[in-house]
């Protein structure tokens, strides 16, 4: 009978084993105590990807011959043999092994069993070497030698890895490899004696199992029989020899992790773990003070969507940010989110350039607040803090703004021809000139053109016209049974929102969506506010039936996203439209969003791209917003790790959520916080963070909870709303009470005078 614990195995494929495929090398190596066995087994298997289907363990029995015991890994020789070149990582993150309960299984009723533990009829169990602690010893030194085999077989492609990167990747297969075991048992004994705990060792896994196994190592055993020693074979190892040099030390990889998080989002403000993340677009050029009031909040970082605006636009807001930013002395870096192959509805018509203006009231119909108008030239900005109108109406006519005082009363006639007045209720210096609050009584709707003429004792004199009234949003109301029309055509004219045969119809910009979809998959628009079927397809046409809206109906507009979450759907990785946004990116910005990433042959070609661009310190986020994105999660980071690029994840919470289920949402994001800290990657917490809050002022309880939850990111992103000064100042103190003593706390139990 072999004693004590194997030191090292191997892992196979059934098929291989049993054709005799391969040739034969003698490599396995079982130590025990007192004795030590090879074995002659199939050597080259390992290296197809295809052979991953069934793993084994094999451990010495009573007779000497090997015994099959089902694993998830192995190491091989002790010589630092390394993979031949161009074989995958070998990381299978998660694997799961089936194994039924027989006889001889080390853990009867667990998926994976421990590796190089002791089994068979004849050798102790854990609980029976000499004391607990001797067992779990066992266990930890096999879960050690498993993270090693990791990494030897992945060892010439974690060379590939650029410098700044080589020790995260490698503390990243180490991650890898403790998360395609089954260690439910390890962790409730190891909890039980209060010791390692295991889910919380991502940053640093090798520095922890090893400090484990030296703690119990040295503890002292009171036994008769013989004493095991655990620590040969562990010690010997390259990779140990690198931690002990400090490569590896737990201080060492807080360090890592926290420099690259500062290299792509850049330093923290005192008080604050955690960067604020705010994205702007238009409206950040239409205010003068938007930006800086921003900064002043503790926006840290600002997003610009490349699917959104134009260079021109884009080029005026990141100028104010640098400006706002030297100003105030608050630094700020610029993130542009490539477009990317997202699947969007087609623009549709404008509708006309009219505002409606309404007085406030009750039941009755009665005014109770006449409605407040702001007054302002053209690109005079928007109204002061402290004004809340509830319309703006730029006007344009010089004179008069330098004639209008407080109390003068303007006439105009609205689209209908109706008159309506406007009483001027104050006067406010803005950034260039002046603007006026002023009153209306009645409702009106305003177009552009319309003529104001000031009253005089005598007479009424013209004073200027209304410009710049925006257009209507046009959108598609649908409702559960409803047909859609989704078509080719870019010319979508308001006549054809609905189709002769009842249907509504929408355009989508992405024709390569027609040659893949089938009819019943399901279908998604608007980050799954609305579901359909596909009923029908054709080579420019797709035929939705509605299945989810809202009671009353769901809006559909332009723009909005559609996801097909079951239809294989082959896209591209960086559009045409990618790579021209990409040059103004390269020259203006600090970081690039990398949208609907899902192949490492979409990091490939970005490296090539930034090569060409000569910006290998362009900040890189990879945006996980489908299934298969967050399936090769790991893979992708360990290519984007080949670029010297500052790297980040983000977190998109909005597709992704459609693309996995919803109900899928909370196990996602957790793991993929928990891959990207084992590889030291900051993440981007994102999608309808205090979406209540940014929209209407006041967050929901669920919102708060979120915040929370997003602590656990380096980076929380808010996206655009009215409020959104007030979000990002409120998510600011939120940010700070966490890591600071918060003003409610416990009050101490008082003692009792049976206490005392």
């Amino acid at each position: 009978m072999l004693g004590g614990i194997a030191s090292a195995a191997i892992f196979t494929n059934q098929t291989a084993l049993l054709n005799n495929d391969f040739q034969v090398s003698s490599f396995l190596v079982v130590r025990s105590s007192n004795q030590s066995r090879k074995y002659s087994i199939p050597q080259p298997f390992f290296k197809t990807p295809g052979f991953r289907e069934h793993i084994f363990q094999f451990v010495a029995s009573n007779n000497g011959s090997l015994a099959r015991k089902n694993i998830i890994f192995a190491i091989p020789n002790e010589r630092d043999d390394t993979e031949k070149e161009g074989s995958d990582y070998y990381i299978n993150y998660p694997v799961i092994v089936d194994q039924k309960e027989d006889r001889s299984s080390c853990a009867p009723g667990m998926r994976t069993p421990f590796p190089l533990l002791p089994c068979g009829e004849l050798i102790p169990r854990s609980n029976e070497i000499n004391d607990k602690e001797d067992g779990l010893l066992a266990k930890l030194m096999a879960v050690h030698l498993h993270v090693l085999a990791m990494e030897q077989w992945n060892s010439s492609k974690l060379k590939m890895s650029h410098k700044n990167y080589l020790v995260s990747a490698t503390n990243l297969i180490h991650y890898l490899a403790l998360k395609s075991l089954d260690v439910e048992q390890l962790k409730e004994e190891l909890s039980s004696i209060c010791f390692l705990n295991l889910d919380t060792i991502n940053q640093h896994v090798l520095a922890s199992l090893s400090a484990g196994i030296r703690l119990l190592d040295n503890v002292k055993f009171d036994s008769s029989s013989h004493t095991i020693s655990y620590s040969e074979g562990i010690s010997s190892t390259k990779s140990l020899e690198k931690q002990m040099k400090g490569e590896f030390s737990v201080n060492t990889l807080r360090r890592r992790a926290s420099h690259t998080a500062d290299l792509l989002l850049g330093r923290l403000p005192e008080k604050r773990n955690t960067h604020i993340m705010v994205t702007v677009g238009e409206e950040a050029i239409q205010s003068e003070t938007l930006l800086k009031d921003l900064l002043n909040a503790g926006t840290t970082i600002v997003r610009i969507n490349c699917a959104h605006g134009s260079p021109e636009i884009w080029s005026e807001i990141i100028r104010r940010v640098k400006r706002s930013s030297q100003i105030l002395e608050k630094p700020c870096r610029v993130l542009m989110d490539l477009a990317g192959p997202k699947l969007r509805t087609g623009k549709l018509q404008a509708g006309p350039c009219v505002l409606k203006i309404s007085p406030k009231k009750n039941a009755y119909g009665e005014v109770i607040y006449p409605a407040l108008i702001w007054l302002s030239r053209p690109g005079a900005g928007s109204p002061p803090d402290h004004v809340s109108p509830d319309a703006v109406l730029q006007v344009d006519g010089e004179e008069l703004f330098r004639k209008l005082e407080v109390n003068d009363v303007l006439t105009l006639f609205d689209a209908r021809g109706k008159q309506r007045t406007l009483k001027i209720l104050s006067r406010y210096p803005i950034f260039s000139g002046v603007g006026f609050m002023a009153e209306c009584c009645k409702t009106a709707y305003v177009k552009s053109g319309a003529k104001l003429f000031i009253k005089d004792k005598r007479r009424k004199l013209p004073a200027g016209h209304v410009v710049n009234i925006p257009p209507l949003k046009q959108f598609i109301k649908l409702r559960v049974g409803d047909l859609l029309t989704i078509s080719r055509d870019s010319q979508n004219k308001e006549s054809n929102l609905t189709s002769s045969t009842g249907a509504h119809r929408i355009t989508c910009s992405s024709e390569y969506v027609f040659d893949s979809v089938k009819p019943g998959e399901p279908i998604a628009f608007d980050d799954g506010k609305i579901w359909g079927i596909i009923k029908a397809t054709s080579a420019s046409e797709i035929l939705v039936s509605i299945t989810h809206a809202g009671p009353r109906g769901s809006k559909l507009g332009s723009e909005k996203s559609i996801n097909i979450p079951r239809s294989n759907i082959r896209y591209e990785g960086l559009t045409s439209k990618d790579l021209i946004d990409l040059d103004f990116v390269a020259n203006h910005a600090d970081m690039v969003g990398v949208s609907f990433v899902r192949d490492v042959r979409d990091i490939l070609l970005l490296r090539q791209e930034l090569e060409k661009r000569k910006r290998g310190d362009l900040g890189v986020s990879l945006k996980i917003e489908t299934k298969e994105g967050f399936e090769k999660l790991p893979l992708l980071l360990l290519e984007a790790m080949k670029m010297p690029n500052p790297l980040g994840i983000m977190i998109a919470r909005g597709d992704l959520a459609v693309e996995c289920g919803w109900e899928n949402m909370a196990y996602i994001q957790k793991e993929i916080i928990s891959v990207c800290t084992a590889a030291h990657v900051p993440v981007i917490w994102a999608t309808q963070v205090l979406e209540s809050l940014v929209k209407y002022g006041v967050p929901t309880r669920a919102e708060l909870t979120d915040v929370a939850e997003g602590m656990r990111s380096s980076c929380i992103m808010l996206n655009k709303g009215k409020c959104i000064v007030e979000a990002a100042s409120f998510l600011h103190r939120t940010l700070n009470n966490h890591s600071t003593k918060p003003n409610a706390e416990f009050k101490p139990l008082a003692l009792s005078s049976h206490d005392s």
